[in-house]
């Protein structure tokens, strides 16, 4: 049967309006069943208690369990590629971290570019990194201990929790950065490496602030400067490093990424949310309580810091020969 034109017109145009109205409406009512939370790390810690925070924000403002999905191993690359691979409908979610931008560089023939292949959702939170130093160094300020270490140079050991940590970068971007001659000393893990500072055997170290905070208020520790941009209310009276080296920032940093070619209808929907959360005082104090503070942003906020921390990092790898083990 033939159509009179102008009705087939009408048809066709209908037709082509319904992909994207389909589109709409299947982000409106997202999500319609559970979705996964993979974690490229173990239960228990730092990346686990965010991401924990967060699904379980998300589950109660949208109705739907988000669960936790734990796969430690290869500096996040199980868990990164899992995501990539799975099916770019919302369902799958990865926790992108710091150490997302760190091993894009630091590990050969990966099967995906973080870059490209992970699509920015939000950012959640930044925590800052503590350079803090054995009692026994004399230096009570980063002048006064760049200004030892090049008195001693070759003498003093900088400890972190392995090669190609945020904990070892940081280190090696000070090093850089104030031409300091000290040795790597990588532990498996950060527990045992602050074992050690603690009992004198390395002098320094660059690690995140909740693992340290109570060393530092019992006087265990002296925390010589923070690594992020700005002070952090948990330890207000200790500088930032880049007060005496302009440009110098570390620190840990979380967020959340999917599949790319997911629908920008539900990037958009979880990046609210999570902005929302990021807007709420329980939610932020909750924060606070691992030394966070809020990453509020858009999509292309926190695509902006993946690349520029992918590409800083890259940098310091490349120029230290750093080498996964």
């Amino acid at each position: 049967m033939k159509l009179p034109r102008r009705n087939f017109l009408h048809l066709a145009a209908g037709a082509a309006t319904l992909p994207s109205m389909s589109r709409f409406a299947w982000a409106q009512a997202y999500p319609t069943r559970p979705v996964r939370l993979i974690v490229g790390a173990p239960a228990g810690g730092g990346f686990d208690i965010v991401a924990r925070l967060m699904g379980q924000w998300l589950s109660e403002r949208l109705g739907q369990s988000f669960v936790i999905e734990n796969r430690p191993g290869a500096g996040s690359n199980i868990a990164t590629e899992a995501v990539v691979r799975a099916l770019p409908d919302g369902y799958t979610l990865l926790l992108v971290t710091s150490v997302n931008a760190i091993s894009a560089t630091l590990y050969d023939n990966l099967k995906y570019n973080f870059v490209r292949d992970i699509a920015p959702v939000a950012g959640i939170t930044r925590v800052p990194g503590v350079m803090v130093a054995n009692l026994s160094v004399p230096s009570r300020t980063v002048p006064e201990f760049i200004a030892y270490a090049k008195a001693n140079p070759g003498k003093l050991t900088v400890a972190s929790g392995g090669v190609g940590t945020p904990s070892h970068l940081e280190g090696e971007l000070f090093k850089t950065m104030t031409g300091v001659d000290m040795l790597h000393v990588p532990y498996r893990g950060t527990a045992p490496s602050l074992t050690d500072l603690l009992g004198g055997q390395v002098q320094v170290t660059f690690t995140s602030m909740h693992s340290v905070i109570e060393y530092i208020r019992a006087s265990r520790l002296r925390a010589l400067a923070v690594t992020t941009a700005t002070r952090s209310d948990a330890l207000p009276d200790i500088p930032t490093v880049g007060e005496f080296l302009p440009g110098y920032e570390g620190g840990i940093w979380y967020g959340l990424g999917a599949p790319k070619a997911t629908p920008a209808e539900i990037v958009n929907k979880l990046n609210k949310e999570i902005n929302t959360a990021l807007a709420d005082p329980t939610f932020k104090a909750r924060l606070a309580d691992v030394g966070g503070s809020a990453l509020l942003g858009s999509p292309a906020n926190f695509g902006r810091l993946i690349a520029d921390e992918t590409e800083k990092w890259g940098k310091v790898i490349r120029a230290a020969n750093i080498k996964a083990e």
